[in-house]
This record gives structure tokens, C-alpha cells and sequence, in this order.
């Protein structure tokens, strides 16, 4: 049996995640934002929260933490790395660590590049992997902290899961993300189609997060550094992907 998932949007842009393990009751909560909405997404569940997973150290991904705890009793996991500005942490982990929530194992990774310590939560069976501010809908976070280097290696490793995966993202960042991939990839039609459904989803008020990771391979512009068009369009067409990746970063950054 895989894991339910229910999206929460918190404050003006951020999403949360509930995960539930039907057998055995348990609930992991994927950062905390905000503890209304978070609180009330359960109350409509009945749901127990057992589990906090944090994938980095951001107020708008932490900042709940502590009220949901005291009400909840909830575990609170994170990276070692991160721990110095982390909440406390129950459970400390890095990455080729495992965590049970059920009878599911979830994989932490080091995605470090947004901040260095950001790690992401893949759960296999149930084809989620929680991303935050690493892998995000038509884009990647900023880089904060990390290199672009740094950013594109933790890319490669999310690239290579399995192209059914659910990408879990941390922000409503989508429509803002497909005007920029639009003129770095301008003649992708599998672009141009999702930027009208991601146009037509925020005009209807609806979601465009969580996406479908072989969605972001063939229309994220921070994934497709090695695709000929791109390369041909940016004049790096003899540069490496870390290259070509450093160069979209940089013209989204003054976008």
C-alpha cells in the first residue's frame, strides 16, 4: 500500500505535505510553514502527525516547527549537516539514510546548491520525492549558499530517479518559471504547452505543484543543460552541462 498525499499551501506561496501510512496511522508532515493551515489539513484527515521531515533550514520551511511539535509530539528529522540552524532535531540524517513512515523506507539525498545542507525525501514505493527548494516546477532554487556546480550535481541525482516520480516542490513558482524556461527553450513545444496549462491553472485559482518528474525533463530548462537546442540558443555549445547550467541560472537570477 502506498502513502496518501495531501498538498497544503501555506503562507503566500510555500506548500507543505502530509503523508500517511494507512496501516499503521502514521503521518509525516514535509516542512512547516505555517501551523494554521497545517493544523486544519489534519483535523480534516484525522490524521495523528507522528514525523516533521525538514529539508533545510529557511524560516518559511521551519517556522511551525515548534508549535506543531508541543501539540503534536511529532519526531522532528533533519539534516546533520543542517542541524547547527535547524530546530532541534530528534533525528539527524545525511545522506543514504533511510526512515520509515509505515512499512515505507524513505531515502534522504544531499541536494545541497540552494542552501549547502538541503537535502530532499524520497519515498520509491509510493513514486514521491519531496524537493523543496532544490527541484522545483520548471525551475530550481535560487543559489544561495551553494555553487552552481554544487546545484547541478544535486540535479543530476533527482534526474536519475524513476521519470514516474511526483516531485513535491516547496513554492507556487510555476507560472513566473515557464515565462522565463520560455526564452531560454523557445521552440519546445512540450514547453509552450505546459506554460498555457500552468497559464489556465493559476487563472483558475488551481495548483501546478506537485509535477511529474518526466514533465520536468522535457520542459525544465535547469534540467536539459545537455539538449542541443539550448546549448545552440545560449552560443555554449562546446561548453559542459555545468556550464550551460550556470548560464540559465544566471539569466533567471536577472530575469
Amino acid at each position: 500500500m502506498t502513502l496518501e498525499l495531501v498538498t497544503v499551501p501555506c503562507l503566500s506561496d510555500n506548500y507543505a505535505y502530509l503523508i500517511h501510512d494507512e496501516t499503521s496511522g502514521e503521518t509525516a508532515l514535509v516542512d512547516a510553514p505555517e501551523a494554521g493551515p497545517i493544523r486544519a489539513a489534519l483535523e480534516k484527515t484525522g490524521w495523528k502527525l507522528t514525523h516533521i521531515l525538514l529539508t533545510h533550514h529557511h524560516h518559511d520551511h521551519v517556522g511551525a516547527v515548534e508549535e506543531l511539535r508541543g501539540a503534536t509530539g511529532a519526531q522532528v528529522v533533519g539534516a546533520k549537516a543542517d542541524a547547527h540552524r535547524l530546530p532541534p532535531l530528534d533525528l539527524a540524517v545525511s545522506e543514504g539514510d533511510t526512515l520509515q513512515i509505515g512499512d515505507e523506507t524513505g531515502h534522504v539525498l544531499d541536494v545541497s546548491g540552494h542552501t549547502v545542507g538541503h537535502i530532499a525525501f524520497h519515498f520509491p514505493q509510493s513514486a514521491l520525492a519531496f524537493t523543496a527548494d532544490s527541484l522545483m516546477a520548471l525551475g530550481c532554487g535560487r543559489l544561495f549558499e551553494g555553487s552552481a556546480e554544487q546545484m547541478w550535481a544535486s540535479l543530476k541525482k533527482l534526474m536519475a530517479l524513476p521519470s514516474d516520480t511526483i516531485i513535491c516542490s516547496g513554492h507556487e513558482y510555476t507560472a513566473a518559471n515557464a515565462k522565463f524556461a520560455l526564452t531560454i527553450d523557445p521552440e519546445n513545444p512540450a514547453l509552450k504547452s505546459r506554460a498555457d496549462t500552468v497559464a489556465q491553472a493559476r487563472k483558475d485559482g488551481r495548483p501546478t505543484v506537485p509535477s511529474r518528474l518526466s514533465d520536468e525533463l522535457a520542459t525544465n530548462p535547469f534540467l536539459r543543460a545537455s539538449d542541443p537546442g539550448i546549448r545552440a540558443h545560449l552560443g555554449l555549445e562546446a561548453a559542459d552541462d555545468a556550464e550551460v547550467f550556470a548560464q540559465i541560472r544566471a539569466r533567471k537570477d536577472a530575469f
